[in-house]
């Protein structure tokens, strides 16, 4: 495990990243420089980018979490494809209603259903319908898009997520990194300045792009989804589309999506923001594991 020692000199405060290494049956360390006088968000967000560095990362899954993930991609290669389109079904039903819900809206599972499959639509305000039916757009958007995570993929996504659904004068947002500062209810710390956005999401993808292949892909998406949600990089819908990125990832190296319930939104927002917070993934880590162990549909 890593911890940030900190090292006090003439009045300003010099922040090391440091990881006991064993080498046969010795006992080193290693060491990463952080910054000076850094503060909260700046120290946090050094912790992450440095545990990296330090193969934190590597070690998070033990090896029986490492055979029931393989076990779950196992049973995910057998689903036969005559079932592909139920299965579809079954599932973007699930994700767009517990996703949606997760948010507030207040459509239950067989409305969305129906809304999305039969064309029926509740009596409901048209945003949460929109709500509902823009999800579906984005998701199917996510299936047929082959290349990798890109800024024009994720502003491609939120366009399509929040089309019908932003405020009035929050047209220019749309499909765009925020121009605004935004807040986040529930929560101690304030996300990213407007300024800062485009280079946070610069470095996030950097990060990706470089260690999607080197990592399992469990905590590479669990990894980017609690860096996109730190930077919130839109003025709304940064859960939806954070939560299809996640998934976009996990399909794209074979496993299967995942749903979050929402009856679960508590656990959720208890284990992403101790991920944001103080960096540790592992209850996240043990919730979406739990959640494929419970898992009634894979696609």
């Amino acid at each position: 495990m890593a911890f940030t020692e900190i090292k006090e000199k003439k009045g300003s405060k010099y922040y090391y990243r440091t990881r006991s290494v064993r080498n046969g049956k010795k006992v080193g360390k290693k060491r990463v420089y952080l910054g000076t006088n850094l503060n909260k968000r700046e120290l946090k967000k050094a912790e992450r980018e440095a545990d990296v560095e330090l193969g934190v990362l590597d070690a998070l899954l033990t090896a029986e979490e490492i055979e029931i993930l393989s076990e779950v991609q196992r049973e995910y290669s057998k689903q036969p494809k005559r079932t592909l389109e139920n299965r579809y079904e079954t599932f973007i039903s699930l994700f767009t209603h517990d996703s949606t819900a997760i948010e507030g809206n207040t459509l239950t599972l067989q409305e969305t259903a129906s809304l999305l499959f039969d064309e029926i639509a509740p009596s409901k305000n048209m945003r949460e319908i929109n709500e509902v039916l823009d999800h579906k757009k984005a998701f199917d958007h996510l299936l047929e898009y082959d290349g990798e995570i890109t800024k024009k993929f994720i502003c491609s996504l939120h366009r399509l997520m929040v089309q019908d659904t932003l405020d009035d004068g929050l047209e220019d947002q749309i499909g765009q990194y925020r121009s605004l500062q935004v807040y986040i209810r529930g929560v101690d710390w304030i996300p990213a300045p407007p300024e800062s956005v485009g280079k946070d999401m610069g470095v996030l993808l950097s990060w990706y792009a470089k260690n999607k292949g080197e990592i399992h892909p469990l905590i590479a998406a669990i990894y980017f989804h609690v860096g996109f949600e730190l930077i919130h990089p839109f003025v709304d819908g940064n859960g939806r589309v954070g939560r299809l990125l996640m998934n976009f990832i996990l399909h794209k190296n074979g496993y299967p999506m995942v749903n979050i319930p929402n009856l679960q939104r508590n656990r959720y927002y208890a284990v992403l923001e101790e991920a944001q917070v103080n960096g540790n993934l592992r209850p996240f880590i043990e919730f979406i594991i739990e959640l494929y162990q419970e898992s009634k549909v894979l696609l």
